[in-house]
């Protein structure tokens, strides 16, 4: 069970495990999208563009990041409604890329609906080179486990 409204600790940031991102992973999401944009499936259309390669799609990268906040045990059977996402792409991903996510807890408030809060999750995606290639704000709604 994920993290209950009153147990999120603001400014507590947690690191989740590494996910490589890999070719299988870009297909199946241009398959799942219908975005079958040259940069991520034309290796020499992505040369000429000067990425050097194929890169992944930003959607995708941060989809990871959440599922992989996720597999942390933080939302799973506590979340239940997405508010809000505000997300910048600050890099490419590559296939090979290994990505994490630093998710700190920022802001969190009761609601009126009983039973429930909103908290605001911060995320920085970095590369195995430490570098930020995706950060942005989530807000989520959230059981309160004293109701």
């Amino acid at each position: 069970m994920g993290l209950y409204f009153e147990e999120f600790r603001l400014n507590e940031p947690l690191t989740t495990r590494g996910r490589t991102v890999s070719e299988a992973d870009i297909v199946t999401f241009a398959g799942i999208s219908g975005d079958w944009n040259p940069l991520h499936v034309d290796e020499e259309f992505s040369k000429s563009a000067g990425y050097g390669e194929r890169i992944a799609h930003g959607p995708m990268s941060m989809s990871m990041a959440i599922g992989l906040m996720s597999q942390q045990n933080l939302i799973d059977g506590t979340a239940l409604g997405l508010l809000g996402l505000h997300w910048d792409f600050r890099g490419p991903v590559r296939v090979g890329d290994t990505i994490h996510a630093v998710v700190t807890p920022v802001q969190k408030r009761p609601t009126q609906k009983p039973g429930c809060g909103i908290v605001a999750l911060r995320f920085e995606v970095k590369n195995q080179h430490g570098a930020a290639i995706q950060e942005g704000t989530l807000t989520l709604l959230v059981k309160m486990k004293n109701v």
